[in-house]
């Protein structure tokens, strides 16, 4: 994938220069960022391309060279300004308004192909004015981890931002939570808007209610069109909205056997995307208890946690959006939080019966489904994502006539017996047709293999020893197989 720099193409031919960029953002002013620049590195590998993204900013991966990935998003060769976001935020439940880009920008931003407008944000680029005396640069592992966490997730059908580039920099950097020195990298992801909770709140804390209007009418614009905004309860309707998609997004994380790690309100955005992967981790077997961040010390953003945090970062953006409009009174907005709960458990049943292959089951045969086998992974040793792995591979038509084919060789052999006895007799509701759909279905939505830590390490450790991404590049297709 490495190619010398010495043969890079002329920019005037780079598609990535080429784009239509949209100054959506950038038309809102200055008081919501600083422009900035990025640093200038010493070398420019390109150690990942995200061909899967291309197709949707309208280029063909093999019209796209490695060089136009490096003169675009390692050398940043580009006449636009790039955008430091300011923002606040509430970690770990204390607010901090010492926040905003301190290692990133807004690159740019582009229509994609469906329609909606993109961005595309840097991380490890540089030093910004919020950068509290950190250097502004990405670990190479730091890089790789979300590369693995994006397209894992995305996989899995999450609504998560997504890794376009990873360029490893050539510098070495001392961290406390990696053995040090260690490789540097600049990473670019492409996600649905930049916009946080915490950008709300920075304008509530410096009481900007005329700035929060103009942003609030600015999201609505780009992300919610389809709110008509002459509409009395417009505003209102948006955040009705915001709770719709964030409680889907935590049914979404809850369903993957994902653990974000760092729920703070400055990582919600406000399109209900997930994004910013740090400690994250996929859990190797059903526990709510299990923690991916080893400095959360009272497991606030717990794997089981997740529902809950999201249900009260939501809770405290009330604050910020209160009164910027007649229609958001606190009222109306506690009103609107209620519907959280039904809208998560909905989208919680309904994910994990795609993961078993009935999408379609009644809702009072779909609850019970889904609570026995919470139970059956909760109570016993099966790990969470071989469950769903060896349901893909051994499932066969033949189970909705012969139960003692469902699992032969679970062991011990008694465990699953409350599962298989419910999972057959739903089966048997089924059309030899549709089995065969459900076949497919279970294929198209559970990857072979999801990696947990062991699996990351294990990545990690040729790259550090031999230079060697071979493996990398074997799991993201066994992900994605």
């Amino acid at each position: 994938m490495t190619v010398p720099e010495s043969s890079q193409s002329p920019v005037s031919q780079n598609p990535f220069l080429s784009l239509e960029y949209e100054t959506a953002l950038e038309s809102l002013g200055d008081d919501y960022y600083d422009i900035v620049e990025a640093a200038d590195f010493p070398t420019h590998i390109l150690r990942f391309r995200g061909d899967r993204l291309l197709p949707k900013l309208g280029l063909d991966p093999n019209q796209v060279s490695d060089n136009h990935f490096i003169e675009s998003f390692g050398k940043f060769s580009s006449s636009r300004p790039f955008l430091a976001l300011r923002y606040h935020g509430y970690q770990f439940g204390e607010y901090n308004p010492r926040l905003g880009d301190g290692r990133g920008f807004l690159y740019g931003q582009v229509r994609g192909t469906d329609g909606k407008l993109y961005d595309f944000g840097t991380k490890g680029s540089g030093s910004t004015p919020y950068s509290r005396g950190g250097d502004g640069r990405l670990t190479l592992k730091g890089g790789v981890r979300e590369i693995i966490a994006s397209e894992t997730l995305a996989r899995l059908g999450v609504n998560t931002s997504r890794c376009l580039s990873v360029i490893e920099t050539g510098e070495q950097l001392w961290r406390g939570d990696e053995p040090s020195p260690t490789r540097s990298c600049v990473m670019v992801r492409l996600s649905q808007s930049h916009i946080r909770f915490g950008t709300f709140e920075r304008l509530h804390y410096l009481r900007r209610k005329d700035l929060s209007k103009t942003l609030l009418d600015h999201v609505l614009e780009v992300y919610y069109p389809h709110i008509d905004r002459q509409q009395p309860q417009a505003y209102l309707q948006f955040y009705r909205e915001l709770v719709d998609r964030t409680a889907q997004l935590a049914a979404q994380w809850m369903v993957a056997g994902f653990c974000h790690a760092v729920l703070n309100t400055d990582n919600m955005s406000i399109t209900g995307e997930s994004f910013d992967y740090g400690p994250y981790a996929f859990i190797p077997s059903y526990d709510p208890n299990f923690t991916a961040a080893y400095f959360d010390y009272y497991g606030r953003y717990s794997y089981g946690n997740q529902p809950l945090v999201c249900k009260l970062n939501l809770e405290l953006l009330q604050q910020p959006l209160s009164g910027v409009t007649p229609d958001l009174t606190p009222e109306a907005m506690t009103e609107a939080l209620q519907e959280f709960d039904r809208s998560y458990e909905t989208a919680y049943r309904q994910g994990m019966l795609r993961r078993l292959g009935l999408p379609n089951l009644g809702e009072d045969d779909g609850r019970e489904l889904v609570q026995l086998t919470v139970d059956i992974l909760r109570d016993n040793d099966i790990g969470y994502h071989d469950f769903f792995s060896q349901l893909r591979q051994q499932f066969s038509p033949q189970w909705r006539d012969d139960p003692e084919a469902i699992f032969p060789k679970a062991d011990p052999p008694h465990i699953l017996q409350p599962w298989i006895a419910l999972y057959h007799r739903f089966l048997q509701t089924h059309s030899p047709s549709e089995l065969e759909q459900i076949q497919a279905h279970l294929a198209a939505v559970n990857p072979n293999l999801i990696p947990i830590r062991p699996e990351i390490e294990a990545i990690w450790e040729p790259i550090t020893q031999a230079d060697n991404w071979q493996p990398l590049y074997d799991l993201l297709d066994r992900i994605w197989d």
